[in-house]
């Protein structure tokens, strides 16, 4: 995913979010218009973390009895995921290799949550919900603007309307770190106000199309599941 998220019902949502996934992962910049269907196995063990509320994780995978399992299954889904792009096969599986029970499709899942917490609570201000989801880098860059936004009297009025796509396009391994990337095509009505709730930016009807290129990390010994946002791109 401490999980003040706006309202008590964006709240509620984003509970059911944290117990119905046994737990599910780990910017845009500037005056950027910030902007997760789930995979999950019928049988997965379901669980709740006690680490902070608004750090969303990635589990791995566990087979049930009499089916491919572990490693072996991810591999699967690595080759399905990956289809014929050579260089995103070879890092998703260099990056199994040396976490096995990194689940990808479980990772694309939880990234989806991951994006919408992250572009939500961008637009309402919420340092604390985006604390746990990003690096140290971009949550500085994140914090920047809103508190540039709040000196200026300026808010954000938006609503996420959903993700369109999202698709992993590229996997490494940088040292002991694995790096995944990802492409997302969301739609989001969002407009800055002035301190006179005029618009200055966007539109309050119109539905606007977002693309943006996001990669996450998570160091491979860590015990932490915790992936974080490292960088992102319009």
């Amino acid at each position: 995913m401490e999980f003040d998220l706006f309202t008590l019902l964006p709240l509620a949502a984003a509970v059911f979010v944290f117990w119905k996934l046994r737990s599910v992962l780990g910017t845009r910049n500037g005056t950027e218009r910030p902007p997760y269907d789930p995979y999950v196995d019928g049988n997965r063990d379901v669980e709740t973390t006690d680490s902070d509320d608004n750090v969303v994780t990635l589990p791995g995978a566990r087979g049930r009895r009499g089916e491919e399992t572990g490693a072996s299954l991810n591999e699967t889904r690595i080759e399905k995921i990956a289809g014929d792009d050579d260089d995103l096969k070879k890092g998703l599986k260099g990056i199994l290799a040396r976490d096995p029970e990194f689940d990808p499709a479980q990772f694309l899942s939880g990234a989806k949550i991951a994006y919408e917490m992250i572009v939500t609570g961008f637009a309402d201000g919420d340092k604390r919900a985006l604390k746990g989801l990003l690096s140290r880098e971009v949550y500085d860059n994140f914090a920047s603007v809103i508190d540039d936004r709040t000196k200026n009297g300026e808010k954000i009025q938006a609503t996420f309307v959903g993700i369109e796509n999202a698709k992993i396009v590229g996997a490494e391994l940088v040292r002991d770190e694995a790096q995944i990337t990802l492409s997302f095509v969301s739609q989001m009505i969002s407009a800055t106000l002035n301190d006179a709730d005029e618009v200055i930016e966007g539109d309050r009807e119109e539905v606007a199309e977002i693309k943006d290129v996001w990669t996450f990390a998570r160091p491979v010994k860590s015990r932490d599941p915790n992936w974080k946002l490292v960088a992102t791109d319009a």
